[in-house]
């Protein structure tokens, strides 16, 4: 038996698919060209697989080539689609920035400093389902919102967002209308014409391609004032020298994700029922947060009622690896933001624990994992054993 815990952290990161680190390796040895050098074959080989990169992703939600800015992921992304949007039109009548009050710190913090600089921050309510209170978002369109943000799929839930309606809304209005497709991208189709985005945010690391590369779609007609200086990449809009190993590995990541979405996601839910009836079997009062249906493929966040997360996770561990929430927030032992935002009591809120799966996960990790959850002690090991025999 492998040393290795069962992952089951997906939402937190995905491991690298063995055809996106081929896909780098060369860029990493031989091919190790400034793609910005354009005297030589060295920098056009550099160039060229960017080039074939970014049209990869494009490809991948329907957009122009010209249309993605790599950076070095989803909260670079988000951070230069929110300010980048608020510092343009500073001076404009339109000073109103709306987010939802359970997003990605990458969103939530930005609004939050941005409002402390003078602009008018504006965090709307959810059902106690996850879904954002349309009327509330009604009640604060108009001509002084410059920026809506509200993310595709909640990284802690899963929870998915209706993002026709909220695009209609704000281009109602002439509202620019921002989302984190961060935990989206390769588990549901993204197209951005369909959606109606001005501006959508993606990380490679979320889809089995490498850590420090992402992707800002925005559209030609969205004006947005760069974050840092330099030599004027990417449109002008995030200067400095690109990584051709990484954003060789994202294009192929986006690839694959095109052609295999389907699969995986069939394959995924399978084994997500199979996990959540597993778990209900032996324990009916689990505790499931967030919409039950409008979900992502994979993910569950689930409370053992009365179980600190914290105390569940750690005695899990040496057999299954998940966590009790964002990874970009695990340094607070406070209950979860997002599961207070569901008007959860914070004894309630601090039982939840995400699990998510993925493209590399198996019945017997399945298996694995209500083993575990059974021998410390949360769920029944004698129905445990009767349904396996079964």
């Amino acid at each position: 038996m492998s040393s290795l815990p069962v992952y089951l952290d997906y939402q937190a990161t995905t491991p690298i698919d063995p055809r996106v680190r081929d896909a780098m390796m060369p860029f990493l040895g031989e091919q190790f060209g400034n793609p910005h050098s354009s005297d030589h074959s060295f920098g056009w080989d550099a160039a060229t697989a960017v080039r074939n990169a970014r049209a990869k992703v494009a490809e991948f939600i329907n957009a122009d080539d010209d249309e993605i800015v790599f950076t070095s992921g989803a909260t670079e992304s988000c951070n230069l689609a929110i300010r980048g949007a608020a510092k343009r039109n500073r001076l404009g009548k339109r000073n109103r920035i709306v987010t939802v009050s359970t997003e990605h710190p990458a969103v939530f913090e930005t609004v939050m400093d941005l409002g402390r600089e003078g602009y008018e921050a504006v965090v709307l309510p959810v059902d106690p389902d996850g879904i954002l209170d349309l009327a509330a978002l009604d009640n604060v369109l108009n001509e002084q919102t410059l920026i809506v943000s509200v993310m595709t799929a909640n990284n802690e839930i899963g929870v998915l967002q209706p993002l026709d309606e909220i695009a209609s809304r704000c281009r109602a209005v002439g509202a620019f209308f921002h989302t984190d497709a961060a935990q989206a991208a390769g588990r549901i189709p993204i197209d951005v014409e369909d959606w109606d985005v001005d501006l959508l945010s993606l990380t490679a690391h979320k889809m089995y391609g490498p850590k420090g590369v992402g992707a800002l779609f925005a559209r030609d007609d969205v004006a947005l004032k760069p974050m840092m200086g330099g030599g004027g990449q990417e449109r002008g809009l995030r200067s400095g020298t690109l990584a051709p190993a990484l954003i060789a590995g994202f294009g192929k990541a986006c690839e694959l994700a095109s052609q295999e979405r389907d699969e995986d996601h069939t394959r995924i839910v399978d084994l997500t029922n199979r996990l959540l009836m597993r778990l209900l079997d032996h324990c009916p009062d689990l505790l499931l947060f967030g919409h039950s249906e409008y979900r992502l493929p994979g993910s569950l966040n689930i409370g053992f009622p009365g179980s600190p997360a914290e105390q569940v996770i750690r005695n899990v561990g040496r057999r299954v690896a998940v966590s009790s929430g964002s990874a970009c927030a695990s340094a607070t032992s406070e209950p979860s933001r997002v599961l207070l935002a569901l008007g959860l009591r914070p004894e309630v809120a601090a039982t939840g624990i995400r699990i998510s799966l993925g493209r590399f996960t198996t019945e017997a990790d399945i298996d694995i994992a209500v083993e575990a959850f059974a021998r410390v002690g949360f769920l029944s090991v004698p129905e445990l054993q009767r349904h396996a025999a079964h």
